[in-house]
C-alpha cells in the first residue's frame, strides 16, 4: 500500500516509517500537521492515511478533525488508521458513526505487538474496521451521559446550568423567576432522570453538575 503519515513526533514518525517499509509498504513523503495532510491526499491520493488526533498549531484535534473530512468527502472514503494517545470523544463518534469499513482507531499506548500493529494497518486498508475496546467503551459513556441529559426538560437544564455556576436554589429562583420550591422540585427531577439516588444526598448537586459539564464540553 501507499501510506502516508500524519504525525508531528519526530521520533514516532521515524519509527512508523522504518515499520511501514519493513512491511513492504510505500511511504508517502510525511506530514506533521492537518492541513499538509488534506494537501498531500488531495495531491498524492494515498491508499491509507494514518493519523494523529493532536498537531499543529493547537495540538487539540486538528488531526481527527481532518480525518473526519477525509471520510466525509464525495466518492469512496479514504483508509484512516487514528493513532494517538486520546480519546477525542466527539470527533471519534462521528468517524464511527459515518463509517462503513476502511477506518481504524488505536491508542498508541496501548499497541504492545507489531505484528498486531501491521495487522490493524492492512486491515483498515482492505476495508475493516478496526477500533481499540477503550475507544468504543468512551464513546458509549459519552452516549449514554447525553442521552441522560436528554431527558432533562428545557427548564430542568437551566436549573442545572444555574448548579453548575455555583448558585445556591435561592438565587437559582431570582434567576429563573420561580419559587425555590419549584427549584427543589427541578433538582429533584433532575436526580431522578440522571440516576443519582438518595444515597448519594451528600454527592448528588457535585455529581449532577459534573455530568452537566462532561456532556456539555464535548457538545
Amino acid at each position: 500500500m501507499r501510506i502516508l503519515i500524519a504525525e508531528d513526533s519526530v521520533l514516532l514518525r521515524a519509527g512508523l516509517e522504518r515499520l511501514l517499509a519493513d512491511a513492504g509498504h510505500t511511504l508517502l513523503p510525511s506530514v506533521s500537521t492537518a492541513e499538509d495532510l488534506l494537501r498531500s491526499v488531495a495531491a498524492d491520493r494515498p491508499d491509507l492515511a494514518i493519523v494523529d488526533v493532536r498537531m499543529p498549531p493547537t495540538f487539540t484535534d486538528e488531526g481527527i478533525r481532518a480525518a473526519v473530512l477525509l471520510r466525509s468527502g464525495a466518492g469512496p472514503a479514504l483508509p484512516v488508521l487514528v493513532l494517538s494517545q486520546y480519546v477525542e470523544e466527539r470527533y471519534a463518534a462521528e468517524l464511527i458513526a459515518g463509517a462503513s469499513g476502511s477506518l481504524g482507531y488505536l491508542l498508541k499506548d496501548r499497541v504492545a505487538d507489531v505484528s498486531d500493529f501491521l495487522e490493524a494497518v492492512t486491515a483498515v486498508g482492505s476495508g475493516q474496521t478496526v477500533l481499540d475496546p477503550e475507544v468504543v467503551a468512551q464513546i458509549v459513556i459519552r452516549s449514554r451521559r447525553s442521552d441522560e441529559l436528554a431527558g432533562l426538560t428545557a427548564r430542568e437544564r437551566e436549573a442545572l446550568q444555574l448548579m453548575a455556576e455555583g448558585r445556591s436554589n435561592s438565587s437559582i429562583a431570582g434567576r429563573m423567576h420561580v419559587t425555590e420550591g419549584s427549584v427543589e422540585k427541578f433538582i429533584s427531577s433532575i436526580f431522578g432522570k440522571l440516576g443519582l439516588s438518595a444515597e448519594e444526598s451528600g454527592n448528588r448537586r457535585v455529581l449532577a453538575v459534573l455530568k452537566y459539564l462532561g456532556a456539555d464540553s464535548r457538545a
